[in-house]
């Protein structure tokens, strides 16, 4: 990430001082000026043939290079959204896309049923650079999620000796890892879990970053594991007191349950350090990646862990036709090369200090509160200021 994005985010949120000056009238207004009619053609053609299950920010992204992307229009901007950390190392990475296009001219699939030359190339390194003894790789965040939960109940019959159907794994309050009935039954947000029921069994949620309740919960024989991230992304960016990892890994290690790390939006250097748990210096049971392991070229998950745990699971209990794919591993590999070669945890540390730095000599009145680490932020706006509105300004500044 480069310095200049200071720019991007200060500059319009420094603008914003009367807010009747930014009424939706206006805003309505600007968004027309903004928008030409390449942009309108293609919202309308999502609109009448796509499902309507995300709101975008009116903006027809057609090109990304390093920290920027274009519109159609021909209009730059900072990428300050990353692809909710999958793009970790910028758009179109020159090292990740030759990796991409060359293995992409050799071989692509290959069914599972066969040994190919490049996964067990991927595994020895991620396993290695991680400090786990084995990875099953899939494709997306929430598959990474699923194959933990997995993992965590396979564990317990057959090493804890939970009696069957019993097993029960906590999730901390306000997470989000995905949209499966899984991830909705084990959510306490309505918009996720809200008409999807019945919903799955074994599932608990606790409050986040409250080492009383957690304990209290662990004293369950039948709980298997604890899944929660590190910090809590979609949530808010919420960052948890000092401390409560280093807590999460020894309660977990006295009641005999696996802590199941969800590393899918704070991994790969976002926060400061190669995973976020390296923060407080703690080793999970299980570390569950994605977004950025591909660089965003392409959709690669992947779930860490012992032999303890890992070798459970035997062949033809859990797979995925593109999970652990030629192109896939050669694509992984090179994104997790440049997070190593380019030092970008070092630089997300650095780069975050600074963001945050001058984010507090905002105008209280705007900017209530600052948090995060690295390059993973929050920015809590009074309530007088409507974070639509702010989007679209931001869009019409530019950089």
């Amino acid at each position: 990430m480069s310095g200049t994005l200071l720019r991007y985010i200060l500059r319009p949120l420094g603008s914003i001082q009367v807010s009747s000056r930014y009424a939706h009238a206006q805003a309505a207004t600007a968004l027309t000026n903004k928008i030409g009619n390449r942009s309108q053609i293609i919202f309308n053609k999502e609109s009448k043939f796509g499902a309507h299950n995300y709101g975008p920010i009116p903006v027809a992204i057609c090109r990304g290079k390093d920290v920027f992307v274009w519109d159609v229009e021909g209009n730059q901007y900072y990428d300050f959204l990353s692809a909710y950390s999958a793009a970790n190392q910028g758009h179109c990475h020159p090292k990740i896309i030759k990796a991409l296009k060359d293995q992409a001219d050799t071989l692509t699939l290959t069914s599972r049923a066969f040994y190919n030359d490049c996964l067990g190339e991927f595994e020895e390194y991620i396993t290695k650079l991680f400090g786990y003894d084995k990875v099953l790789p899939m494709n997306t965040g929430v598959e990474g999620g699923e194959t933990a939960c997995k993992l965590a109940r396979k564990w317990a019959y057959n090493v804890k000796m939970v009696k069957p159907n019993q097993a029960r794994i906590l999730f901390a309050e306000n997470n989000f890892w995905g949209r499966t009935l899984a991830a909705c039954s084990s959510s306490s947000d309505p918009d996720c879990y809200k008409d999807y029921g019945p919903y799955m069994p074994g599932l608990s949620l606790i409050p986040y970053n409250d080492v009383a309740a957690l304990e209290k919960e662990l004293q369950d024989p039948n709980v298997c594991a604890y899944m929660v991230e590190p910090i809590q992304g979609e949530a808010g960016v919420n960052v948890p007191d000092d401390g409560y990892l280093k807590k999460v890994r020894e309660l977990c290690t006295k009641y005999n349950v696996l802590w199941i790390a969800d590393e899918v939006q704070t991994g790969l250097a976002r926060t400061g350090k190669r995973l976020c748990v390296d923060h407080e210096h703690v080793r999970p049971d299980i570390v569950i990646l994605g977004k950025a392991l591909s660089g965003g070229v392409l959709p690669v998950s992947a779930v860490l862990a012992d032999d303890d745990v890992m070798l459970l699971i035997k062949p033809g209990q859990h797979g995925s036709t593109f999970g652990g794919n030629p192109l896939a591993s050669k694509v992984a590999m090179a994104s997790l090369e440049v997070l190593e070669e380019e030092k970008l945890a070092e630089n997300s540390e650095r780069m975050g200090q600074i963001l945050r730095s001058q984010l507090k000599k905002l105008p209280s009145d705007i900017v209530k509160l600052t948090r995060g680490k690295g390059l993973l932020n929050a920015i809590i706006i009074n309530d007088k200021y409507d974070a639509w509105d702010v989007c679209l300004r931001l869009r019409d500044n530019g950089p």
